[in-house]
């Protein structure tokens, strides 16, 4: 065997010698060591790493939200907002100018046909029809007097005509007798379309007084007064509106503006809910009477003028109070339906199908289950089921929430 001593000075002098066969062998231990130590920490990384993945992604607890499958009615609607108006108002003018000289009729009085509501001044139309009537009489004497020469050129005329045929007269004087005559004729004429002239001045002038009393062509309601006393109204160009009268306060219409897009479903005679700000907790009933079609652009949106009419034997509705209509254009009562938050719902981690057909989630054994569905008319909140493995009290899944359950869910329930 081959020793090699390596002798180290020192105080001790010790010498170590060391076999040359065991080098090799410390060499790879200490190789060893040095990759083994990584590959632990790289082998308790991901384990750390896994544990942690599956402790962050482990599924809580899922509280469901259900609510029951039910029967009911399914109504589609058009809303609208619109203005209550009565189904007839008149308005009240004057025909004449003059100063209004007595208002018997104010705000809300109830007035009958022909009853007086205003007059205006009516002296200075006094004085035309006295001129008239004046001038009426002095045509008519006239033609009196007219009549007395008629007799007289007669007379002359016929006596006239007797002479001539004893040549008593000349030729001429004969002519001249029946000229006289026919212009006796042709006068009576004239002062009769004088009289029948000066009567239509007269006829005109009373119509002018008349008016000066203004009074209400309708039973009805007054809703509105223009004109007090001591005020002068001028109609000259345009007649100036005094009174307006409705009337009937117990019929009233709502004039809706429907789009463009919603008027193809509205029919005559669909029925109609709506809601008006002074009485927010009531529901008035109408009905579809007129679907105008003359149609109203306003900032290039296209409406439609729908005429309501509303029973208001109560009296409740005033004119001009905006309303909040819903046009029901289509109605299924007593059918199977869901809420339309169940059509849309789909359980966490469950990848949405990709056919068009419905489906709804039923809750068995604390579990979703996937019901297929056909679906029918829908509205703001539910569906018509036409077709589907479904039946009342199903309880169908709106919603679903994580983690442990409160002692009292704060989550509302949806609405049925």
């Amino acid at each position: 065997m081959n020793l090699r001593v390596d002798v180290a000075p020192g105080p001790a002098g010790v010498a170590s010698a060391l076999p040359e066969a065991q080098e090799p062998k410390a060499s790879k231990v200490s190789r060893a060591r040095s990759w083994l130590l990584p590959a632990v920490v790289i082998v308790v990384l991901l384990v750390a790493s896994a544990i942690g993945w599956r402790l962050f992604n482990a599924s809580p607890n899922v509280q469901f939200v259900t609510v029951p499958v039910a029967l009911g009615s399914v109504t589609r609607t058009v809303t609208a907002t619109g203005t209550v108006n009565p189904e007839l108002t008149i308005i009240v003018g004057s025909y004449v100018s003059g100063v209004i000289q007595e208002i018997t009729c104010d705000y809300n009085t109830e007035v009958k046909r022909n009853q007086s509501c205003a007059r205006i001044d009516p002296r200075p139309y006094q004085t035309q029809v006295g001129q008239a009537r004046a001038n009426l009489g002095v045509a008519k004497a006239q033609l009196e007097k007219d009549r007395a020469s008629l007799v007289y050129a007669k007379i002359a005329y016929e006596r006239a005509a007797v002479l001539a045929k004893t040549s008593a007269v000349s030729k001429d004087a004969l002519d001249n007798a029946k000229s006289l005559y026919d212009q006796a004729l042709a006068q009576i004429d004239l002062d009769e379309a004088a009289i029948e002239q000066r009567q239509s001045a007269l006829d005109a002038a009373q119509v002018n007084l008349d008016y000066t009393n203004i009074v209400s062509p309708v039973d009805g309601t007054v809703v509105s007064r223009n004109v007090t006393i001591g005020q002068t109204v001028a109609a000259s160009f345009q007649t100036p509106t005094l009174f307006l009268i409705a009337s009937d306060l117990k019929r009233m219409q709502v004039d809706t503006n429907v789009s463009e897009s919603d008027i193809g479903g509205v029919s005559v005679g669909d029925m109609v809910t709506f809601t008006v700000d002074a009485f927010p907790k009531r529901t008035f009933r109408g009905t579809v009477t007129q679907i105008r079609q003359s149609p109203q652009t306003v900032q290039n949106v296209v409406t439609y003028d729908v005429v309501i009419t509303v029973d208001n034997s109560d009296l409740a509705l005033k004119p001009g109070l905006t309303a909040s209509t819903r046009i029901i254009i289509d109605q299924r009562d007593r059918v199977l339906r869901v809420q339309n938050q169940a059509l849309r719902y789909t359980p966490s981690g469950t990848a949405p199908g990709l056919s068009n057909q419905m489906r709804v989630w039923l809750l068995r054994d604390g579990q979703p289950v996937p019901v297929p569905v056909t679906t029918g008319l829908d509205d703001e909140r539910h569906t018509e089921i036409v077709r589907g493995e479904l039946t009342p009290g199903d309880k169908v899944i709106v919603g679903e929430q994580r983690g442990d359950p409160p002692a009292r869910s704060s989550v509302p329930r949806p609405r049925l």
